[in-house]
């Protein structure tokens, strides 16, 4: 007897989906949605806000100026102007002898560009002026264009046969700033122009590692151009590949000439100045405002030089002639354009490089956002602009900007009042420093060189976390030393290129890849963490055999792979036509094959290039050709490649 079994009355009814769409063929897609043919003309209301937002893109003051809280941020503002001014002025004296220019173009530097970027920059915090990396390789490349050889002067000492050969120094520090002029308007003409054309993204290619290592190798040159001033020596100033090795030898072979008076006066400066940032790192917390260690020391030391008259009776170099007020703007001499273009991009690229990074971590700390492209254009006028004014390129100085973040500096308010303080130097009391020892200036420089020395500690940390990025950290840094900074930034460029193509040519394949997950007999999933390009084409084709067929022991694949073999070159090219031999039909032929379904993982795979095609349409092609050799039969298997690109 039949039971029926009905359900039961009271139970809901299944819940169903209905979902309703427009099917949209490619025309359509192309024509409506990726490029209309016709667009609604804008209203002026629409143009206007289009004006507006270009506008506050172009000068970002323009963005916080109007909302300025002037009770919250003005005093923090203030304070911190003021302690970064009388940071920069020193730092701008010192830094010009770096760059082979006399001191007072150091403060122009100082001035013109920190007030362009208070309305262009984007950045609330940075200090913008003097750098000592960048301000090191313009003095190479100012050494190279105007050496000292080319302004020797021969005199006679009343008689024919006796004369003295010395430098006219007025007519070589001015050829020297012409070449700083020029190369600085061409810097800013190419940061100008990169920001244009939003490639503010250039920087990634700086890594981390790369940018710490040159700029330890720049501070190495640094110490190394500032003996001869600490010891007060006269020695000739080196550029180009092996110069720091140059400097260090002529040092030591003049070392038995050292001026006692200014290697005291340096040596006690140094020890000044290092105490002082001890005590501020120390009681960061305690101090209102850092201790103005630099300042103090330039005070003192004019002093002392001028009471003792130092430079008359010791002869310890000074700084000598400072004028007042700011120069008249003038057009620089472009006929020296074609000798600077490398370094001006060296320096372009350099000056940027650090610029943003320092930006960028202010910006995460304090919750806004900083626009690359427009910290180029930023950069770019402040040295376009500011080199029609005597000025050599800058960027933004890690140690001043610490000063200004750290001291309650909200806006750029801060970086305008620093640049008041240079001017009020510059125009009233320049006259001032003129008795200033460069003992002094080089034991500034030297000890704020000890942020950047503390960068090898990289070294250990590296070696526990990643080799490649140590041995670009390393490539940098000897290059840079050896080679001097422009070659030596390309070779480290090159070499951070070669280590990205090292890591994707190496690929790490793996046909079981998820922890505990159980294989299903006769599929094997194929999974490679890299793209499919001719440098690897042939490496990927041997890591499946490896991973693949060996795992399962298949003979009669393995003949596949011969023939694959023999149709991949060395250099990754692979052929498009191949033949097979009678013995290679008759290894098809042999034996069983257990796997019927390879699958290809290609989730990590973001681009394949033609031989990487032709590589994996071999694999298929040969495939194919063992099911028309009849193998598909005797070994009752079907073989099937299942090229899955899966997508998070």
């Amino acid at each position: 007897m039949e039971q029926h079994v009905t359900p039961c009355e009271d139970a809901p009814p299944p819940l169903m989906y209905r979902v309703e769409r427009p099917v949209f063929d490619e025309a359509y897609l192309h024509t409506q949605l990726l490029h209309p043919r016709e667009r609604s003309p804008k209203t002026i209301r629409q143009r206007l806000a289009q004006a507006k937002a270009i506008a506050l893109s172009f000068l970002p003051i323009l963005t916080w100026l109007p909302s300025y809280p002037v009770k919250e941020y003005l005093f923090g503002d203030l304070v911190s102007g003021l302690s970064t001014g009388v940071m920069q002025l020193p730092q701008g004296l010192a830094y010009a002898m770096l760059a082979a220019v006399p001191p007072v173009y150091g403060l122009y530097s100082s001035f013109y560009p920190v007030l362009l970027y208070t309305f262009f920059g984007t950045s609330r915090h940075i200090s913008i002026g003097t750098f000592a990396v960048i301000s090191l390789m313009i003095g190479g490349v100012v050494v190279r264009e105007a050496p000292d050889s080319m302004f020797t002067i021969q005199a006679l000492n009343g008689t024919a046969t006796n004369t003295t050969v010395f430098i006219d120094t007025e007519a070589r520090d001015a050829r020297r700033v012409h070449v700083a002029v020029v190369l600085t308007t061409l810097v800013g003409v190419i940061q100008l122009v990169l920001g244009l054309l939003r490639f503010g993204f250039v920087a990634i290619y700086l890594t981390e590692p790369l940018v710490r290592g040159f700029t330890t190798a720049a501070a190495v040159h640094v110490f190394i151009s500032q003996l001869k001033y600490l010891l007060g020596i006269q020695t000739p100033r080196f550029s180009g590949p092996l110069s720091a090795l140059h400097s260090v030898m002529a040092v030591f072979s003049d070392i038995t000439s050292t001026n006692v008076t200014t290697l005291i006066v340096g040596g006690v400066c140094m020890v000044v100045l290092y105490c002082v940032k001890d005590l501020n790192e120390r009681f960061k917390k305690k101090l209102p405002v850092p201790i103005p260690g630099e300042i103090i020391v330039v005070m003192v030391s004019t002093g002392i030089s001028y009471g003792l008259s130092l430079s008359e009776n010791y002869q310890v170099d000074v700084v000598r002639t400072i004028p007042s007020g700011l120069l008249p703007p003038a057009i620089p001499d472009f006929s020296l354009l074609p000798n600077l273009v490398t370094d001006s991009i060296a320096i372009a690229v350099v000056g940027f490089s650090m610029g943003i990074s320092l930006a960028k971590i202010f910006a995460l700390k304090h919750g806004y956002s900083v626009d690359g492209n427009q910290e180029l254009i930023a950069l770019g006028l402040c040295n376009f602009v500011s080199s029609f004014f005597h000025t050599f390129a800058i960027t933004c100085s890690m140690s001043r900007s610490l000063v200004q973040e750290s001291t309650g500096g909200n806006t750029q308010i801060a970086g305008l009042l620093a640049s008041m303080v240079v001017l009020l130097v510059v125009v009233a009391i320049g006259f001032v420093f003129q008795p200033l020892p460069q003992t002094a200036l080089a034991a500034i420089i030297m000890v704020n060189l000890l942020g950047m020395f503390k960068q090898f500690r990289d070294i250990p940390a590296l070696w526990r976390t990643s080799k490649i990025e140590l041995a670009i950290w390393l490539v940098a840094f000897v290059a840079s030393v050896l080679l001097g900074l422009d070659l030596g930034l390309l070779v480290a460029l090159g070499f951070a290129i070669l280590s990205v193509i090292y890591r994707t040519q190496s690929e790490t394949c793996d046909s079981a890849s998820l922890f505990q997950a159980a294989e299903c007999t006769g599929i094997k999933i194929f999974h490679s963490n890299s793209s499919i390009y001719f440098a690897n084409s042939d490496l990927y084709l041997n890591a499946l055999k490896e991973k693949v067929i060996s795992a399962a022991v298949c003979v009669s694949v393995c003949g596949i792979w011969k023939v694959i073999s023999a149709a991949v070159c060395g250099n990754g090219q692979v052929a498009e036509t191949h033949t097979e031999s009678d013995s290679e039909e008759t290894r098809f032929l042999e034996p069983l094959c257990p796997v019927h379904t390879l699958i290809l993982d290609w989730t990590p795979v973001n681009f394949i290039d033609s031989v990487g095609a032709k590589a994996i349409k071999l694999v298929r092609d040969l495939i194919s050709t063992r099911r028309a050799l009849g193998s598909v039969q005797k070994c009752n298997i079907t073989e099937q490649i299942c090229l899955s690109v899966m997508q998070n």
